[in-house]
């Protein structure tokens, strides 16, 4: 769960999620990224922030107010 204040939703905060994102389909899906960007000729870089921005949608959000 990603606790967020509901207050604090700037650009700092979504470029965390997003690293925070990055570092975990990095972590779980890593190797196999690299594998398929080679393969397909893709860049991983750009491979990586596609994925990393569809795992955001899997992490349960708690605002507080």
């Amino acid at each position: 769960m990603v606790y967020l204040n509901y207050n604090n939703l700037d650009a700092e905060t979504q470029q965390k999620l997003m690293s925070d994102s990055k570092q975990d389909v990095a972590r779980k899906f890593g190797d196999d990224l690299k594998k398929y960007a080679k393969k397909n000729h893709i860049n991983y870089e750009t491979l990586l922030e596609e994925e990393a921005m569809r795992n955001l949608y899997s992490y349960d959000y708690v605002f507080s107010i």
